[in-house]
C-alpha cells in the first residue's frame, strides 16, 4: 500500500482511531493489507474481518505480535496495536482502495484492467499479468481474489511505481461487479462469457448477462471494452458501451473479430493455433491444455493490445506459461498414468471443455477415464445440467466415468440411462471410496480427468492420484 498516515486511513474508512504505544495521528503506514493473521509481518494492515468459520477480532493479538502496525476492528480488542474502528470492515477496505487506487491514478502512470466472465476469469488474468509484467510493475490478483474482499486487497497492493493494476471481478448476485469495479473505474474491460456458472444465484443466464455487463458500464469514458465476439451476450453489450464512450476490441472465431484464432489442433503437449491480429498472422502455441484457453489467450492479448503492447511481444510471453492456475489443466502423473487435474472450478461450459479435451488429447491406444463431481450453483437447472454432462459423457465414447458425491448422482444416473452400463459408469460416495477403486482400476495408457467445482473437493483427489502414479 502506498504511505498514509493513521489519520488519513481513519478519515478515508470513516472510522474512529484508537492510538497505541508511541503512535501519533501522523505515524505512517505503508505496509500490506490482509485479512489472514498469519500473513501480516511489521508494518503491515490487519483487517479483522468476521466470517462465518471464525472472527478475525479473535486474531488481533497475534497481529500485533507479528507487527502489525494498525488493526482495522469493528470492535475494540484489548491487544497492543492501534486500532480504527469502523461499521464494517469489509467496507472500510473498500473506501482505502478506492483512495489509494486514485492517489495512485493521479500521478499519471497507472492504467486498470478489469476481467470478468462466468468462466476463464483467472486463467485470463494470469495470462495478462505473465504478458504485462515485463511492460511495468504490475499487480494481480492472487488465486481467485475477486469478491468483495479480494478484490479490494489486491487494490491496495499498488504503489507509486505501479503501471498496470489487474482486477478479477467474480459475483454471485447483481450489483457485485458494479460495486467492484466502481472502487477503480477501468481503462479497459474483459467480457469473456455469460454461462451457467453462478445461474442459481443470479436467477437465470439472462441476469447473469446483466451482472456482467455491469463492467462495461464501468469502465471510464474513452476506455476500452473487450469483449467475446462469439457469446451473442457479450455481443450485445457493445451497445452499452457505444453509450459511454467506449471503444470496443473484438476477440473471437468470427471474421469481424480484431483478435481471433486459426485452425487450432490440441495435443497432449499442448495448443497450436495461428492468430490473425488485425489481419497479421501470428503462430502460437500454448502449453496449457484445451482449446477454450485459446479464448482465454486470445481475450489476454487483446487487453494487453489495447493498453499498447506488442501483439508478437504478447504472443511469445503467452508461450511460456506452463501451468494457468494450480487445479486448472494441472497435468500430474507420469507418462504411464497421466493425471489431469481440473477440479479449481466447474460450470456446464467448463465441464463439456475439459471433457473435450480428454478426447482430444487420448490416442487410441490410451483409454480415457473421467472422474466428475458436482458443479455447484445451477439452482433449479441442477439436475438438469448434470444429466447433460452424462450423456456428453457417454457420446464421447469415455469408456470409464467414475462419480463422485450425491449432489452429481444425476450425471451418473443419465450415463447408465445413455448406455454406459456394466462398470463402465460407478458411484461412489466419497472421494476416498473413488481413490480406492481408482487405485485399482487404473493401468499404463490411461488418461484421467477429473473435474469438479471447488465446493466438491476432487482437487484433492487429483492431487492424491497425481503424486500415486509420478
Amino acid at each position: 500500500m502506498i504511505s498514509l498516515s493513521l489519520a488519513e486511513i481513519a478519515a478515508v474508512t470513516g472510522g474512529d482511531l484508537r492510538l497505541a504505544g508511541l503512535d501519533s495521528v501522523e505515524t505512517r503506514v505503508s505496509g500490506a493489507v490482509d485479512t489472514d493473521s498469519r500473513n501480516i509481518a511489521r508494518g503491515d494492515v490487519f483487517v479483522a474481518k468476521p466470517g462465518e468459520v471464525t472472527d478475525g477480532h479473535l486474531f488481533v493479538d497475534v497481529a500485533a505480535s507479528q507487527g502489525a502496525a494498525v488493526a482495522i476492528v469493528e470492535r475494540v480488542v484489548d491487544a497492543p496495536v492501534t486500532q480504527i474502528v469502523v461499521g464494517d470492515v469489509v467496507e472500510a477496505i473498500a473506501a482505502l482502495a478506492r483512495e489509494v487506487v486514485d492517489r495512485v491514478r493521479a500521478l499519471g502512470r497507472l492504467r486498470v484492467i478489469g476481467i470478468t466472465g462466468s468462466n476463464g476469469k483467472t486463467t485470463t488474468k494470469n495470462m495478462l499479468r505473465e504478458i504485462l509484467a515485463e511492460e511495468g510493475e504490475t499487480v494481480a490478483p492472487v488465486a481467485s481474489f475477486n469478491n468483495a474482499v479480494g478484490a479490494p486487497l489486491t487494490m491496495l497492493r499498488v504503489t507509486e511505481e505501479t503501471e498496470f493494476l489487474i482486477c478479477e471481478f467474480g459475483a454471485d448476485a447483481s450489483g457485485q461487479i458494479a460495486r467492484l469495479a466502481g472502487l477503480v473505474t477501468p481503462d479497459v474491460g474483459v467480457v469473456l462469457m455469460v454461462g451457467l456458472s453462478h445461474a442459481g444465484g443470479f436467477g437465470g443466464i439472462e441476469q447473469t448477462a446483466v451482472a456482467k455487463r455491469e463492467l462495461v458500464e464501468a469502465v471510464r469514458p474513452g476506455g476500452v471494452a473487450v469483449l467475446n465476439l462469439d457469446d451473442p451476450r457479450v455481443a450485445a453489450m457493445a451497445d452499452t458501451a457505444g453509450r459511454r464512450d467506449v471503444r470496443v476490441r473484438w476477440f473471437g472465431d468470427g471474421a469481424a473479430a480484431d483478435v481471433r484464432a486459426v485452425d487450432v489442433a490440441v495435443s497432449a503437449s499442448g495448443t497450436d493455433t495461428q492468430l490473425d491480429v488485425d489481419g497479421v498472422r501470428i503462430p502460437l502455441r500454448l502449453k496449457v491444455l484445451g482449446a477454450h484457453h485459446v479464448k482465454n489467450a486470445m481475450a489476454a492479448l487483446t487487453a494487453a493490445l489495447a493498453v499498447g503492447v506488442d501483439p508478437r511481444v504478447a504472443a511469445e510471453r503467452l508461450e511460456r506459461i506452463e501451468l494457468a492456475e494450480r487445479w486448472r489443466m494441472q497435468v500430474m502423473g507420469s507418462d504411464r498414468v497421466r493425471i489431469v487435474n481440473d477440479a479449481y472450478n466447474a460450470s456446464p461450459d467448463a465441464m463439456q471443455a475439459a471433457l473435450r479435451t480428454l478426447a482430444q488429447i487420448t490416442a487410441p491406444d490410451e483409454r480415457m477415464v473421467a472422474v466428475l463431481g458436482a458443479m455447484s450453483e445451477l439452482g433449479e437447472r441442477d439436475v438438469e445440467e448434470h444429466s447433460r454432462i452424462g450423456l456428453l459423457a457417454v457420446r464421447l465414447r469415455i469408456p470409464r466415468i467414475v462419480v463422485v458425491g450425491a449432489e452429481a448422482r444425476p450425471l451418473y444416473l443419465s450415463a447408465i440411462a445413455e448406455g454406459s452400463w456394466s462398470d463402465e459408469a460407478v458411484f461412489f460416495e466419497t472421494a476416498d471410496e473413488a481413490y480406492e477403486y481408482l487405485m485399482g482400476e487404473l493401468r499404463d495408457g490411461d488418461r484421467v480427468l477429473v473435474k469438479s467445482s471447488n465446493a466438491a473437493g476432487l482437487r484433492f483427489l487429483g492431487d492424491r492420484l497425481g503424486e500415486s502414479f509420478s
